[in-house]
């Protein structure tokens, strides 16, 4: 399909988890960045837990840049071994032999799969080299506790892209330099 993009939102300390702290910042330049990472993707990879929150809140979302349809729309693959009969448009589970599923969806022809969230998905990724790469959204805020983003394997990242959004959030984009 393409790259294995992952999209995170991060504290300054580091913390991903329940980016419900991410509301304030929200602004036209951000948004217009979503957007368009959302509409070069052809497909989601999500860990079960993201993949939950999700398919309780986007089914019923609507708006009128069309973000809601493409996010319902998009096939949906969930790496869960506990998921069954997902019921979210679009979605099968990957339950076994996760890093051969994700290197075939990869090798298909297409646009990029996109990681929203999916803590524990993404450093297993990164930990398989399977991914190319890592758009970071980093909010002017520090939280001092919460799920972090990084394990303890080390990942070597080069810098890509940097911009500063009009509301403090910092995008930095980098690709893992073991990526296979």
């Amino acid at each position: 399909m393409g790259k294995i993009v992952i999209s995170e939102f991060l504290s300054l300390d580091g913390v991903m988890e329940n980016p419900v702290w991410t509301v304030p910042y929200r602004n036209d330049d951000g948004a217009a960045f979503k957007r368009t990472e959302l509409f070069a993707s052809d497909a989601l990879l999500l860990g079960r837990v993201t993949y939950q929150g999700f398919a309780e809140a986007w089914p019923s979302q609507t708006d009128e840049q069309g973000f809601a349809d493409r996010m319902n729309g998009l096939p949906k693959h969930v790496v869960s071994t506990t998921l069954q009969g997902p019921e979210w448009n679009n979605s099968v589970v990957i339950g076994k032999n996760v890093a051969e599923e994700v290197a075939r969806l990869r090798a298909q022809p297409g646009g990029d799969i996109l990681v929203y969230g999916s803590g524990e998905l993404t450093r297993f990724l990164l930990e398989q080299g399977l991914v190319d790469q890592l758009n970071l959204l980093v909010y002017p805020l520090t939280l001092g506790a919460g799920k972090r983003l990084f394990g303890e394997t080390p990942v070597k990242l080069r810098l890509t892209e940097s911009r500063t959004f009009t509301s403090g959030v910092v995008l930095l984009v980098y690709t893992p330099e073991t990526t296979s």
